[in-house]
């Protein structure tokens, strides 16, 4: 630890020694330098930032919002490309003065560096661009900072709607080559389809739907049963209402005569009859025998010695009556054709399971190709509505939430850093280039270092004594050092304050 100190103490006696030449080399060092980064062209940063709104309100009401992200994601991959910065600089002054190409290529390099994209939120994007031409004033610099952010925001309007355009329009063309050849296919399916159920008509729609038609038939079969059952009944009643309804009004003595008698046994016979009851039944026979003598005795009377009315009544009945039976001759003939169609799809079940399985296909097959072509055609609907929306709604898509403006302070260089870092560069290389200075003389610092060197022990060391002239000579030395080296500093203050005021505003 010892000789680490002893080896520093010279180094510093070393450059105190030569203090002047560390001093001239350090005020060289620090005009260079300060020189250096006064003409560094001062760099400005112009940024906007635009929110996005992928879930279009519009859209969604149509069912027609997809995912903006992945639009957004090739607008900012495309925004960066070569053809796009070749427009932000020929439509700027960041072209003048390029005529060839290597030079244009070179300033797409350059421009590509100093813009961002960036991507702040899921919505919130940034475009950030940084310009600093040491041909142009920094008003210059700061107007076409901001004139680049713009051109770039230009772009990427016309990116995201004429490639949503170009996207719509090509997903449009696919869609039509696709229903071409879905139609085409569905044609033939139709064909196929039409001739097969000429050839088999039961079994059209396959088996299920041959299936379907049996349950049917089966149902409207027992339906039909009942409402005839309901027929038969209601004739029954009527009949019987018939029997016992006179044909004719009789008036005075007549209407207890034999003929009213015998409408009276006519009558209660029809409703034995109607209950039932056959003609072996006593009461039949008893009323049969009845009515045969009241006939014979109505036939000895003649017609001329009777006198009455037609009943309404009895007229009224018999036409229900015969509304009846034609009701019922109808559910009978229905009946008859639905037992007739289900021995018919019986027959088809059981002896064609071939066929049927021939029917399932093709009118799965059917079903399908009708569905993809029904699908496509939503599809091609859907992408023409939302080609309008895009036409009609994409001024609503962009916000702009910061506009660029004209920045007023430069970002770059930080000159107070650069000038404090200059100054102690130069302290640096004074004191480095005194310090090699002394080392390639033949001196020694320190007795020790004698010892060290020669290998001899050092028997003492003589102090240096001055004299009245020689220490106000050396005094005033000092005095010029601290002078220069003072000076050195206020250089560097001086440059601080001029920074410091100028960098709040634009030359």
């Amino acid at each position: 630890m010892s000789e680490v100190f002893e080896e520093l103490r010279a180094a510093l006696h070393s450059i105190w020694h030569r203090r002047w030449l560390a001093l001239g080399v350090a005020w060289g060092v620090c005009l260079a330098g300060w020189l250096i980064v006064a003409l560094i062209p001062n760099t400005y940063e112009s940024k906007a930032r635009i929110y996005v709104d992928v879930d279009d309100v519009l859209s969604e009401q149509l069912g027609i919002a997809g995912d903006g992200r992945e639009e957004i994601t090739r607008v900012r991959q495309t925004l960066l490309s070569s053809i796009n910065l070749e427009k932000v600089i020929t439509a700027t002054k960041l072209g003048e003065g390029i005529s060839e190409r290597g030079d244009l290529d070179n300033a797409i390099a350059r421009l590509a560096e100093d813009v961002k994209v960036e991507s702040e939120e899921d919505n919130l994007f940034s475009i950030t661009a940084k310009v600093g031409k040491s041909d142009l004033s920094d008003a210059e610099n700061a107007v076409l900072v901001r004139n680049v952010v713009q051109k770039l925001l230009d772009i990427f309007r016309e990116e995201h709607i004429s490639g949503n355009r170009a996207e719509i329009s090509g997903a449009i063309a696919d869609l039509n080559d696709q229903l071409g050849e879905r139609k085409l296919e569905l044609e033939a399916a139709e064909e196929r389809r039409l001739s097969f159920e000429a050839q088999y008509p039961d079994l059209i729609g396959g088996s299920n739907a041959l299936t379907t038609r049996v349950q049917q038939a089966r149902t409207e079969l027992r339906d039909t049963e009942a409402d005839l059952a309901a027929a038969q009944s209601a004739l029954a009643a009527i009949s019987s209402q018939v029997a016992s309804t006179p044909r004719v009004l009789m008036g005075g003595a007549d209407a207890v005569g034999p003929r009213a008698a015998l409408l009276q046994a006519q009558a209660q016979l029809a409703e034995l009859r109607a209950r039932g009851l056959t003609e072996q039944h006593p009461d039949v026979i008893s009323t049969s025998r009845q009515v045969d003598i009241l006939t014979r005795q109505v036939a000895s009377i003649g017609p001329g010695q009777v006198s009455g009315t037609p009943n309404p009544a009895y007229s009224s009945l018999l036409a229900l009556r015969a509304d009846r039976q034609a009701s019922i001759e109808a559910l009978q003939a229905r009946r008859a054709a639905l037992q007739s169609q289900l021995a018919s799809l019986a027959a088809s079940q059981a002896s064609e399971p071939a066929v049927a399985a021939e029917a399932n296909r093709i009118s799965r097959d059917y079903d399908v190709l009708r569905s993809n072509y029904e699908r496509l055609l939503e599809d091609r609907e859907k992408l023409r509505t939302r080609g309008d929306v895009v036409d009609e709604t994409s001024q609503y898509k962009f916000d702009l939430v910061d506009p660029p403006v004209v920045p007023q302070q430069p970002v770059a260089p930080n000159r107070i850093l650069l000038l404090l870092a200059v100054l102690v560069l130069g302290c640096g290389a004074g004191a480095g280039v005194t310090y090699a200075s002394a080392q390639l003389r033949s001196t020694f610092a320190t007795s020790q270092r004698l010892e060290r060197a020669t290998g001899l022990p050092v028997i003492g060391a003589i102090s240096l004594t001055l004299s009245d002239a020689a220490r106000a000579a050396r005094r005033r030395r000092s005095n010029q050092f601290a002078g220069a080296a003072a000076a050195l500093v206020g250089v560097l203050a001086i440059l601080l304050v001029i920074e410091v005021v100028s960098v709040g505003t634009i030359a």
